[in-house]
């Protein structure tokens, strides 16, 4: 019977060992990843995206995203749009030519994370909040989340303080283990 149940625990053991290993900490940004933002102003994404990411799902208080977006790399559609979105009166690109999100915090939150760190735009950094999923698909995992930033925190264009403000910003990034 002792036998019976040292086996039961052994391949226990070797089932859940074998799981964790699926969710290996370190992170690539692997193609495919979209980044779009909808505005009152100007819709429109981002192409070039890098960064760090650490992230177990079974302990995301050890989690740790260090990413940034090229601002060259905005397209509206429009080239007249793109070169203004770039020009000193929105981003700025000459002067501060990436985005920046660094993470200070990740809880999880039901079956979804909350991501808080902060957001540089412009040489202007704020704390933002970010809901995300993170889901296990074909040989990598994906994040998902979604959020909306104030441009007129970041001094982006003329603001009139009200929701026309904000821009609905869209984040699907799928990535594959670093190990």
């Amino acid at each position: 019977m002792f036998r019976k149940y040292k086996l039961l625990a052994l391949i226990a053991i070797s089932i859940l060992s074998s799981f964790t290993f699926l969710f290996i900490a370190d992170w690539e940004i692997s193609k495919g990843y979209t980044i779009h933002f909808d505005g009152k102003y100007a819709k429109g994404s981002f192409s070039d995206l890098s960064g760090l990411i650490t992230f177990d799902p079974e302990n995301p208080g050890a989690a740790a995203f260090d990413v940034s977006v090229k601002v060259a790399s905005i397209e509206t559609g429009n080239d007249l749009k793109n070169k203004h979105a770039k020009s000193d009166k929105w981003f700025d690109a000459e002067h501060f030519p990436e985005i920046r999100f660094t993470s200070s915090k990740v809880t999880r939150i039901d079956s979804a994370y909350m991501v808080i760190g902060m957001l540089e735009l412009r040489g202007i950094k704020k704390e933002i909040a970010i809901p995300f999923t993170f889901r296990p698909e074909g040989g990598g995992s994906h994040f998902y989340g979604k959020f909306k930033v104030n441009r007129g925190d970041f001094g982006i264009g003329k603001t009139n303080g009200k929701d026309s403000d904000s821009t609905l910003v869209e984040v699907s990034v799928p990535v594959m283990s670093k190990n």
